[in-house]
């Protein structure tokens, strides 16, 4: 991709729940390359639009194209098979298999777009060595601190090598230093060229992203550059 692809496409979106409105007419883009951080208070609707451009709900009204696909054209089996050979998701919670070793549970997201258990495990090695964890790789999640379930978690996310990154709230369950190595982790990989988008209540970690866009009641309220990234 070159570094002017519009990677995401946000047009006029929004989502209601009932007589409550999610998002009221949101539009972004993100550019190939750029990290970029969605900041608000609880319930500015940043999750929702994380779930937006993960293609996991649907816009009540508006486009949200991701890679040149307009998300809403696409079936549920569609949007599954597409986020798993584009997307990379981090969540809070790690989300790991509990009963798979961390080797395997890096692996299964490569078999699971259909690459062979051997390359799969291979490409697994190799994604955990490059983020620390190799040592770790046939320990199950309940043995390991939450940084190195988080760096689990980021190592499956780039398992099928997404062209955009999602993170939902990365650092919010870890302690301090856990949080700084992962929010230096994730924009070690920005720097690499990995497209980012965070969701994040934290605020020295939207300061190091490319860019910030704060939410407000389910609108965009503001776009701006940190001074550090300018």
């Amino acid at each position: 991709m070159t570094s002017e692809e519009i990677v995401v496409s946000l047009d006029e979106v929004r989502k209601e729940f009932g007589d409550t409105t999610a998002l009221g007419g949101v539009s972004m883009r993100i550019r190939a390359g750029e990290a970029v951080a969605v900041t608000g208070p609880s319930g500015c609707g940043k999750s929702t639009l994380l779930n937006m451009i993960a293609g996991l709900d649907r816009p009540t009204a508006g486009t949200v194209t991701v890679r040149g696909e307009d998300l809403g054209r696409l079936t549920e089996t569609g949007l599954a098979l597409f986020r798993r050979r584009h997307l990379g998701m981090i969540f809070q919670f790690f989300n790991l298999l509990d009963d798979l070793p961390a080797l395997d549970n890096v692996a299964l997201a490569g078999q699971l777009t259909g690459a062979s258990a051997r390359q799969s495990r291979i490409r697994a090695l190799e994604l955990l060595g490059e983020l620390g964890v190799a040592a770790r790789r046939d320990s199950y999640p309940a043995a390991l601190s939450g940084g190195e379930r988080q760096r689990v978690a980021v190592a499956r996310a780039l398992m099928n090598r997404p062209a955009l990154l999602l993170a939902d709230e990365p650092t919010g369950a870890l302690d301090s230093r856990s949080g700084e190595d992962v929010m230096q982790m994730l924009l070690d990989l920005n720097h690499s060229g990995q497209t980012l988008l965070i969701v994040t209540h934290d605020p020295r970690l939207a300061a190091r992203c490319g860019r910030i866009v704060e939410m407000t009641d389910g609108r965009v309220s503001r776009e701006r550059t940190p001074e550090r990234a300018a």
